[in-house]
């Protein structure tokens, strides 16, 4: 069976003992039936993976004890991916895969044509930490608050470049320009119903407008596409 992985918002290292939450308790003990003398590989978004043996086991709660490092601390590019939220599902779905991808900061915009007026910030944040512990990743990336897109680009940082993904050049040009490895970046993903002219007008200002391949991919679809094309030429897959 494979190792159990759990985020924990304590300080790990040789000897540290790690109290356990009532639901991560109640996942390892009865859930996932380990008991006193088991072990799990745990993880805090900034000191690697490491192996723990279960100390206390109960029903509201337990401990457990670090024993040794399983993995360095592993952080993704400097990457953030910018997206309008879809339906439930849909942007759980963008989330759980931006942290597969290595996606360091996931923004949700608000954009003229986005069908989603409001999100649950928290539980996307859960859903990339159930992310993370699945994909062996040791990185948890902050899920942002909802915020305007108009607003986000005025304050937007001067050396962020921005891969703004344009679903009116489908099937144009789709590579990304050279040169520009080494630096924070970021990849703007539109709504369901595409970007206000005003809104593409400002990205194709800011950013680098490509198209995704010969056809005009959903949104989810888009988001995954991107962070894979990103990865592949500049990122932290070769």
């Amino acid at each position: 069976m494979a190792q159990v992985r759990l985020f924990v918002d304590h300080p790990l290292g040789a000897g540290q003992t790690v109290p356990l939450e009532r639901e991560q308790a109640h996942y390892l003990f009865g859930v996932m039936r380990l008991k006193a003398g088991d072990s799990v590989l745990v993880f805090n978004g900034v000191a690697g993976e490491w192996r723990a043996g279960i100390v206390e086991a109960g029903k509201r709660g337990g401990s457990l004890e670090c024993r040794e490092r399983t993995a360095p601390q592993r952080d993704p590019p400097d990457l953030w991916l910018l997206f309008a939220p879809l339906k439930k599902a849909r942007t759980d779905f963008v989330v759980e895969k931006a942290v597969e991808m290595g996606a360091a900061r996931i923004c949700p915009v608000q954009t003229a044509h986005t069908n989603a007026e409001r999100i649950r910030r928290d539980r996307l944040q859960a859903h990339a930490v159930e992310a993370a512990e699945q994909c062996g990743g040791t990185f948890v990336p902050e899920v942002a608050d909802l915020a305007r897109l108009d607003r986000v680009l005025a304050d937007w940082p001067a050396d962020r470049e921005i891969l703004f993904c344009d679903e009116t050049l489908a099937g144009g040009a789709h590579d990304l320009p050279k040169g520009l490895g080494g630096k924070p970046w970021a990849i703007v993903i539109g709504p369901e119903g595409g970007f206000s002219e005003a809104e593409r007008d400002r990205l194709r200002e800011r950013g680098h407008a490509i198209a995704l391949g010969p056809r005009i991919l959903r949104a989810e679809t888009a988001a995954v596409a991107a962070l894979t094309l990103w990865q592949a030429r500049l990122g932290d897959w070769g």
